[in-house]
């Protein structure tokens, strides 16, 4: 069904540049502006379902190689939401979230908690968050950062979205104030499920209530090692992935009063991802590929996906430079451009993706693992296993 609306749009995008004649401009717009805002159907209108995750990690001082694992594997974790759909085969929408705790940096007041973002759908600003923290002593209130995130984020009352807390840390899960059982149960009135992730022995976590917090959250209780090194499996096709995303950067249009900025943080969070390695680049760039990478707020190519979207009311001021002196028609056919070229590049990325996994898949194939679960594990594993629950589906997992 979106793929039809989006069709139906373009194809009316495509008779505006045709209609040139200027007697008949403003009857086409007209024409145009009320057609695509007709063309969106029932379904179409109706909030789609919801994935929603908020990340809460202990940034005391024995934590970073958490903060390391969590910057090395956000985006395999993306990679394997853009393989979701609901029961109905339709993309939900999907967000998230992040906290910090536990650090002396952070005020006594709010029990050494911070919120770093609220949910949002834009990756680059938790990738930016993430690759911001820093990790000092300090003590860690589980139960006063659950609380926390379920006051302070916008959770939905649906109970067929699927909202997770993933809280890792390494400390006594009953630490502080607030009584982490009175936290799993306002989670529970609210539709969220508490997920914990236990840095250290498996044993020990259930000897420091992180099993029982999880048992009460209904979510599930794991354990990593968060010193463990981390691998990434490396493919004849990541430098052809690597190319491809210099072609993707440049279909973006930034508009609006952040859009330069916005622009600038993308390239910076590629080179983020390039400071541990070509493999976790890759990974990123696959996430870009993908349905979850959005950027509608500052980029007019996605934003024009958007029903209701409608070019000829964004001012002058907020378009980019070469499309300022244009005439509505050359504006669109312009864009048009974009969204082609965004289309094309994205299918090139998702050929040679496709390939990668063949070829990653093998190498596990041949390889002893050596059963050290890590952070991006845990999370996609209980992703997956609580999605399933819930009726959403997944592709074959991504590597």
């Amino acid at each position: 069904m979106k793929t039809e609306i989006k069709m139906v749009g373009l194809l009316l995008l495509t008779l505006l540049f045709a209609c040139t004649q200027k007697e008949n401009r403003v009857n086409v717009i007209e024409t145009t502006e009320r057609a695509i805002k007709d063309s969106v159907s029932v379904d179409e209108k109706k909030e789609r379902k919801k994935i929603k995750i908020a990340i809460l990690l202990d940034t005391s001082n024995s934590m970073d190689g958490l903060i390391e694992q969590a910057k090395n594997q956000l985006w395999k974790i993306v990679n394997q939401l853009a393989k979701a759909t609901d029961n109905k085969g339709e993309d939900p929408d999907i967000e998230f979230a992040l906290y910090q705790y536990g650090n002396d940096n952070l005020s006594i007041l709010d029990g050494y908690v911070e919120q770093i973002s609220p949910f949002t759908s834009e990756l680059d600003e938790i990738s930016e968050k993430l690759f911001a923290l820093t990790t000092t002593g300090g003590s860690e209130y589980c139960g006063r950062v659950i609380k926390t995130s379920l006051q302070e984020l916008t959770w939905t009352d649906n109970k067929e979205d699927l909202q997770l807390i993933f809280i890792a840390g390494n400390e006594g899960f009953d630490q502080g104030g607030v009584n982490y059982e009175k936290a799993s149960a306002l989670a529970n009135n609210q539709h969220v499920t508490v997920n914990t992730i236990f840095c250290g022995d498996y044993n020990r976590g259930i000897d420091t209530f992180w099993k029982h917090g999880a048992d009460l959250g209904q979510g599930k209780y794991m354990n990593i090692d968060h010193d463990a090194q981390i691998v990434h499996i490396s493919s004849p096709y990541d430098q052809g992935i690597s190319n491809l995303n210099v072609k993707l950067n440049k279909t973006y249009l930034p508009y609006g009063s952040q859009g330069r900025s916005k622009k600038e943080k993308q390239i910076r969070e590629d080179a983020n991802a390039s400071s541990y390695g070509e493999v976790n680049a890759v990974k990123r760039i696959m996430s870009k590929s993908s349905k979850v990478y959005k950027n509608a707020t500052w980029d007019l190519v996605d934003a024009s996906s958007r029903s209701g979207f409608d070019l000829s009311e964004i001012e002058n001021e907020s378009l980019p430079d070469t499309m300022r002196t244009m005439s509505l028609e050359e504006k669109g056919a312009y864009l048009f451009e974009y969204i082609e070229q965004r289309k094309k590049v994205k299918g090139e990325i998702l050929n040679l993706k496709k390939k990668r996994e063949q070829f990653v898949a093998k190498v596990k194939l041949e390889k002893a693992k050596d059963g050290k679960v890590q952070l991006d594990d845990a999370i996609i594993s209980s992703i997956v296993e609580q999605a399933e629950a819930k009726s959403f589906q997944f592709e074959n997992n991504l590597n």
